[in-house]
């Protein structure tokens, strides 16, 4: 089972892994990743802004999950992705993988982040006391996802 979402609203961590797990006695791992609004050094970012286009974000998030599964032997996914202003220290992402085994669970969760900091139609604004603008994608977050070719 995939559970994608796009939302405002915060998350609980606990219970989304808590349904994840759901009562698959096969389930031997659990992983779970959180992405939250950080404050870089130097730039004293006051918040972040994330849009998307609703519709072609969810069918997108849905892809990288299945991509994830085709590679792995995972059971369920959650992608739960936040939109909208977020301040410091909120949390912005929501990756859980399942798997009988761990590895299969911490390579796809990894894999899934770095699609999404990459693939994923998100558009992210910071905001900063004198100024606003438009994050891009990092070398480094690309670099990240070009390794799973």
């Amino acid at each position: 089972m995939n559970k994608i979402v796009v939302q405002p609203q915060d998350f609980d961590l606990n219970a989304e892994v808590s349904l994840a797990r759901g009562t698959d006695s096969n389930i031997g791992a659990v992983v779970s990743f959180v992405g939250t609004v950080r404050d870089l050094e130097g730039e004293s970012i006051q918040k972040m802004t994330l849009e998307h286009y609703p519709g072609m974000t969810e069918k997108a998030l849905e892809s990288i999950a299945n991509q994830a599964k085709n590679r792995w032997e995972i059971g369920n996914i959650t992608i739960i992705h936040r939109v909208g202003d977020l301040q410091i220290n909120d949390q912005i992402v929501l990756v859980i993988t399942t798997s009988t085994h761990r590895q299969s669970a911490f390579e796809s969760c990894e894999f899934i982040m770095d699609y999404l900091k990459t693939q994923a139609p998100f558009w992210k604004k910071e905001h900063t006391e004198n100024e606003s603008k438009w994050v891009e994608a990092k070398a480094s977050d690309n670099k990240q996802k070009d390794r799973w070719r």
